[in-house]
């Protein structure tokens, strides 16, 4: 028995010293494996972070351009308003009257100066608004 012991004993220190090798061997690339994982981490978290921040800019764009556009369809309902308003010959009659000076077919226009005000202001104050084709 004693001899059986003592290969246990050789067996068991041998094991020993080849776990210790295999250790030994293996420190160096455990070590490299580890600081390509730290790497690997440092990035995804780099990436998160500049994604999180797109997405929250991207979102107040959002938010400002979906205020615009409501409020350039107001303007919009607005504008169509205003267009079935002139429509209408009465007031055509009524801009054609009070903003550009003009005067029907029995009508006569007259124009009163007010006191204080040169004559080169009053010519350029009631001049024809003229519109390109």
């Amino acid at each position: 028995m004693s001899n059986r012991n003592q290969d246990e004993n050789q067996n068991h220190k041998k094991s020993k010293k080849i776990r210790a090798k295999r250790r030994s061997s293996r420190t160096p690339l455990n070590s490299f494996l580890t600081i390509i994982l730290i790497i690997c981490f440092v990035q995804m978290s780099i990436s998160a972070l500049l994604n999180i921040s797109k997405v929250i800019a991207y979102h107040k764009k959002i938010s400002t351009l979906e205020s615009k556009q409501i409020s350039a369809e107001a303007r919009n309902v607005e504008l169509k308003k205003e267009i079935k308003n002139f429509s209408t010959t009465a007031s055509m009659e009524s801009i054609a009257r009070n903003n550009l000076k003009m005067a029907g077919k029995d009508e006569v226009l007259v124009i009163v100066n007010k006191k204080g005000e040169p004559q080169e202001e009053q010519k350029n104050k009631h001049k024809k608004i003229g519109f390109k084709k």
